[in-house]
């Protein structure tokens, strides 16, 4: 058989070893996507901080899992998502938090400061 110039031969696929372990989807990458799903759906109303910060961390250690797997432990389509979700959540709440600040601010500026006086009185 010739192989062209730059063709790589293709190695037919072995079977696989008897003892390596399926593939399965993590279950943390499942966690992180509905904690991400709450902390963006609750994200307004400032209580989506803790289920964003919960998920951003469970998927830091996913992540080192499925290094450490080789390939073993899959989901990380699910993973991505729900760290995209935490960060929406995340960004959300400090939307809210700033919104919050500007509007009391505003509110504050327009009360009247100190006692209002009769206009007779020094």
């Amino acid at each position: 058989m010739t192989i062209a110039p730059g063709q790589v031969p293709v190695a037919p696929h072995g079977a696989r070893h008897p003892l390596d372990p399926d593939p399965v989807r993590s279950s943390k990458a499942r966690a992180v996507f509905a904690l991400g799903l709450m902390g963006a759906l609750t994200g307004l109303f400032v209580g989506g901080v803790v289920p964003a910060t919960l998920a951003l961390v469970l998927a830091r250690q996913a992540r080192r899992e499925a290094y450490a797997s080789g390939g073993f432990l899959t989901g990380a389509a699910w993973l991505r998502r729900g760290e995209r979700l935490a960060w929406a959540g995340l960004v959300l709440v400090a939307a809210a938090v700033v919104a919050a600040l500007v509007i009391g601010l505003v509110r504050l500026a327009g009360a009247p400061f100190g006692h209002d006086y009769a206009p007779n009185v020094d």
